[in-house]
């Protein structure tokens, strides 16, 4: 037998050889078919056995095998919910998660979301979920990305419980929360300071909407008769599209600056840098950071920190110095997201080192109802 023809997709079959390229003649499949007929011909229950399930689960494993946690095959309904982050609604938690090594985390709890106000915070490990409804109590070890979202998404009104280690508590904590429809805006403006002259702009998310919502906010900022400052807030900020940070960070330097260096398999780096005027570079700035800042965020803190000397204020950010690229495969809608460079601050650092120590470390303590971080940047504005 030459092949299986199988169905992916309702209506979409697709043939699977057993034939190999002449290119990978040298490879030895027999042992991959020997299981699959073996599963075929003894598996009690036989009839129930999906080969669409069982490709996809293949596939997987061997992008997992890469050792990248960032590396993942996207089954169609995986691939779904990415999209749904990118346009910025849908029902879940509204939690942001990445890797710390090999660990699923939390990179930052969305404000507002249910996970914000049941407890959840930047930088727990998330070891273990359980959803009573859909029949699943698993731990983490070995999660892909998608997996994990897929788990933690789900209709508003049903509850998911996460199980966290965090620094400094000795037991882990179990959380229950409450799903909800979540919409999530790119960019929050408002003015703060003793004067109310002080533009203080939350970057929450870096998606297809963060540049048009931005033009909005830097409208509003240019409007201001007298304006002391500007506080650029990245903190629980994880990332997205590396083009929106170029295209932000531009707002604040000189054409020609350099963003960023992407460096590829062969070490050749490819620099992205600012290619205007920008319309706030002769504006005084400080930068809020925390363990929740990675990924794209961290770009625009790292472009304007080693650029034009801009502080940094907060916590050390969370660390993700590479770059992603989504690839679409096929009709059904499964996709590939792979690594395919690292990323540097253009003084060369590599925030996967450690990440971005802050100029001012300084901790919000959630006992209190002021803003500390903030704070110390509204000092440092108005003492400069």
């Amino acid at each position: 037998v030459n092949g299986y023809s199988v169905s992916l997709e309702e209506d979409v079959n697709v043939t699977i050889s057993r034939e190999l390229p002449p290119e990978r003649g040298d490879l030895d499949f027999a042992l991959f078919w020997r299981v699959w007929d073996t599963l075929e011909s003894k598996y009690f229950d036989s009839a129930n056995l999906s080969p669409s399930d069982m490709v996809y689960g293949a596939i997987k494993g061997m992008v997992a095998a890469v050792g990248d946690p960032y590396t993942i095959f996207l089954a169609p309904s995986e691939n779904r919910i990415v999209q749904e982050d990118l346009q910025g609604s849908f029902e879940g938690v509204g939690i942001q998660i990445g890797f710390k090594g090999k660990q699923l985390a939390v990179i930052a709890p969305l404000p507002g979301s249910p996970a914000e106000r049941a407890g959840v915070k930047a930088g727990d490990l998330i070891i273990g979920l359980t959803d009573t409804n859909k029949g699943i109590e698993r731990g983490t070890g070995g999660i892909t990305l998608p997996e994990a979202v897929q788990i933690i998404r789900g209709p508003a009104k049903s509850t998911i419980t996460l199980t966290l280690l965090r620094d400094e508590v000795e037991e882990p904590l179990e959380i229950d929360i409450v799903r909800e429809s979540i919409e999530v805006a790119s960019i929050e403006l408002d003015f703060v300071g003793p004067n109310d002259d002080i533009a203080h702009v939350k970057v929450l998310k870096f998606s297809g909407d963060t540049i048009p919502e931005w033009e909005e906010a830097l409208l509003e900022i240019l409007k201001k008769p007298v304006l002391a400052g500007i506080i650029l807030d990245v903190r629980n900020n994880p990332g997205g599209f590396l083009q929106g940070s170029v295209d932000l960070a531009s707002d604040f330097l000189d054409t020609g600056d350099l963003v960023v260096m992407e460096e590829g398999q062969d070490g050749e780096r490819i620099e992205f840098n600012s290619e205007r005027i920008g319309r706030l570079r002769n504006q005084k700035l400080v930068i809020l950071v925390n363990e929740g800042s990675a990924s794209a965020s961290e770009i625009l803190a790292g472009a304007l920190r080693d650029n034009k000397g801009v502080i940094l204020v907060g916590e050390t950010t969370f660390g993700k110095g590479t770059i992603q690229e989504p690839q679409q495969l096929d009709n059904d809608g499964a996709g590939l997201h792979i690594t395919i460079a690292k990323w540097l601050t253009p003084n060369g650092f590599w925030v996967n080192d450690g990440g971005l120590v802050p100029d001012e470390e300084i901790v919000d303590d959630p006992e209190t109802e002021e803003d500390e971080q903030i704070q110390k940047a509204i000092e440092i504005l108005l003492n400069n």
